[in-house]
Formats: structure tokens, C-alpha cells, sequence
């Protein structure tokens, strides 16, 4: 299993279905390619883990990786990820 640390550096959304968004969020350093799964592990002001699981990685026109999420992180935030596959 990859582990790195990297920052969020962008988030877009990706999707809307019926009231349910998908988020595609870009990283300064990443360990993820493209079809890759896995998790972003953060810790918030209040000191709580945060757990962001990637459901997916995909590749932009620009060559940027975007990481698929359901619940973005706040562009900024540190983050350790771990790549499942």
C-alpha cells in the first residue's frame, strides 16, 4: 500500500444526481493514477480524523489527477493518502 502526504490545492464538482454530488478534488503531490481507489485521511480544526474515501481517480486534459470524492476536503487542507489498488 502507497502512502504520501500531499495538499489539497482545488476541488470541482463533478456531478449531481438526484441530490446526491460527487467531487473530483486536485492535490499537490499524489501517489494515486488514473483507476486507482483508496483513502484521504485529514485532521480537522476541532482535532477529528477525517477519512475521505477516493472512489476513483481520473486524468484532465491538462494532465492534472483528480481524485473523486464524495465529501471534499477544504482546498489547503493536509492530507496523508493511501492508494488500495
Amino acid at each position: 500500500m502507497n502512502e504520501f502526504s500531499g495538499v489539497v490545492t482545488d476541488i470541482r464538482e463533478e456531478s449531481r444526481v438526484a441530490g446526491r454530488q460527487r467531487w473530483q478534488m486536485a492535490l499537490d503531490q499524489t501517489e494515486f493514477a488514473v483507476g486507482d481507489i483508496g483513502m484521504l485521511e485529514a485532521v480537522a480544526r476541532s482535532g477529528a480524523k477525517l477519512i475521505v474515501p477516493v472512489l476513483g481517480v481520473v486524468m484532465d486534459a491538462a494532465g492534472e489527477v483528480w481524485h473523486v470524492v464524495e465529501k471534499p476536503l477544504a482546498t489547503g487542507t493536509r492530507v496523508t493518502g493511501r492508494v488500495s489498488t
